[in-house]
């Protein structure tokens, strides 16, 4: 039978600061030594969810050349690199 855990406000923050860290579920758990789901529960209820960072994208161009037209592969690329359209055409058949 699993016991009951009595969430105080230094439990809180801890959970918050470990969060805030970059430590996983598995490893607050650890430290807290609690069952990682009664962890990941209590730290979705308070908001204490790792928020991820997007990588930057820089692409080195010079100034004298037009504008990609619209669907261009390389623009198209970029706008839906990390996307579930990763890889895929452009909608419109602009490039055959």
């Amino acid at each position: 039978m699993q016991t009951r855990v009595v969430w105080t406000t230094a439990l809180d923050a801890r959970l918050r600061a470990l969060r805030r860290a970059g430590l996983s579920w598995e490893q607050v758990a650890l430290e807290l030594t609690l069952g990682c789901s009664k962890v990941r529960e209590r730290g979705r209820r308070i908001g204490a969810v790792r928020r991820r960072t997007l990588a930057c994208v820089v692409v080195a161009e010079s100034g004298d050349r037009p504008a990609h037209p619209p669907g261009h592969p390389t623009s198209w690329g970029l706008l839906t690199d990390g996307t579930v359209l990763a890889g895929q055409p452009y909608p419109y058949p602009v490039f055959l």
